[in-house]
């Protein structure tokens, strides 16, 4: 996914209040990097370790910087810092431009945006947009569900079963995140934020029925936009199923950008209630979120009751009376 100034300038509700100072100079330029910095000691001549390919943000310290430099000593400053091929330069807090910043700008192509906020505002509100932007993604076939607050990804052989599994848990009022093709992002280092495609806006292929309007049959409750993938549950046919747990001591994962998922394989027979295992799926995660590991438990227990046991026997082989 790429981002452009003008993608910037045209977002609904103007959440960063920018003001284009050069015209269409470089708004249709993609922007090179997440990363949004002052230039700091560059404008003092100093650019050994200055980061060119960042969004660079001038605010009152650095205005009022240039601004009490003798003019020619401002213009040459000035000149070394846009030597460099700059994404481009926000001014902050509607500050006055020196003329020599916007002569500079223009001549070099470099694109000039005053912003209306405080610098600590501006960085706060374009922080998230950059990271949204720049987050690593990629398209998935699968379901993906919120039930119990839980997002569980369903997955599996196209005809398993993922469709109707689904749709049996939004009948039991949980709620849809995307059929079919789920669109994932990750957000900071281990978030996994699961969406539909926009053309697909709710819509379910049930085969033998067709496409499905989701909010048009269950109301608008029982979808959602988006929601984090926090458990992938891969639908199996029973005979091919070699992996299923029985004991829930067997911890399986799957990654996914990187991030590492717990998973959970649940073999298909005729008559199965799926759903019911769905929904237990999202308890038990909740249950090891919150601290509690039902399998670790009986097993400790299970052991102390063997050890108490074996403590009887020996006790008694050694009782010759």
């Amino acid at each position: 996914m790429t981002l452009t100034l003008r993608d910037l300038l045209a977002r609904r509700g103007d959440p960063l209040q920018l003001v284009p100072m050069t015209g269409e100079v470089g708004l249709d330029r993609p922007l090179p990097d997440p990363e949004v910095a002052s230039p700091g000691l560059a404008l003092a001549g100093y650019t050994s370790r200055f980061m060119p390919r960042r969004l660079h943000v001038l605010g009152e310290t650095e205005i009022t910087y240039l601004n009490g430099l003798p003019a020619p000593e401002r213009l040459a400053r000035l000149t070394t810092f846009f030597d460099f091929d700059l994404p481009v330069v926000f001014v902050t807090k509607n500050q006055e431009i020196p003329a020599e910043l916007s002569d500079l700008a223009r001549v070099r192509g470099i694109p000039l945006i005053k912003s209306k906020l405080k610098t600590a505002e501006f960085y706060r509100r374009i922080k998230p947009i950059l990271e949204a932007a720049f987050a690593p993604r990629t398209t998935l076939h699968g379901s993906l569900a919120d039930v119990y607050g839980v997002g569980l990804l369903f997955i599996g052989q196209s005809g398993i079963g993922k469709s109707e599994c689904v749709l049996d848990l939004v009948e039991r009022g949980h709620r849809l995140v995307a059929d079919d093709i789920v669109q994932v992002t990750r957000r900071s280092t281990d978030i996994l934020i699961g969406q539909g495609h926009e053309l697909a806006a709710h819509h379910m292929e049930i085969r033998g029925v067709g496409l499905i309007d989701i909010p048009a049959l269950f109301g608008i409750r029982a979808v959602r936009q988006q929601k984090r993938i926090e458990v992938v549950v891969q639908l199996e046919g029973w005979e091919t199923a070699q992996d299923a747990d029985r004991t829930g001591l067997q911890t399986l994962e799957t990654t996914i950008l990187e991030v590492s998922l717990p998973r959970v394989i649940v073999p298909l027979n005729p008559g199965k209630n799926i759903t019911v295992v769905a929904e237990v799926v999202a308890m038990m995660h909740l249950l090891r979120y919150s601290g509690v590991d039902v399998a670790a438990v009986f097993n400790e227990r299970l052991i102390r009751k063997m050890k108490e046991k074996q403590g009887v026997r020996e006790y008694l082989a050694e009782d010759y009376e």
